[in-house]
């Protein structure tokens, strides 16, 4: 299990993450709201393979984080300004992020 952050803030448009290993990532609120893991943003499968949802609008320029709420032990789910709220991040998948932006 990927263990949480040390700490998270929001500095300016940016959520800053800081990782018991040392290491620190910045990932902007259109990022994250582009890679929002959420139904709403990424569809979901029906049983038949049938994809529903992820269809909507892809352009989130101007969209900030207004806050997070805790999941559990393994994530957190981000609040936006354009209303979006339903996607959870795992450490995980904020870690596999922070990679993404390093070319890693």
């Amino acid at each position: 299990m990927t263990p949480p952050p040390l700490d998270i803030q929001l500095i300016g448009r940016e959520v800053a993450l800081r990782w018991p290993d040392g290491r620190e990532d910045y990932l902007t609120a259109e990022f994250l709201r582009t890679r929002s893991p959420s139904a709403d943003n990424i569809g979901e499968r029906d049983i038949f393979g049938q994809q529903y949802g992820g269809g909507g609008p892809k352009n989130f320029s101007n969209v900030e984080v207004q806050g997070w709420q805790p999941v559990g032990n393994y994530g957190v789910a981000f609040t936006f300004s354009d209303g979006h709220k339903t996607g959870i991040y795992t450490w995980q998948y904020l870690l596999a992020l922070g990679e993404e932006l390093r070319g890693e």
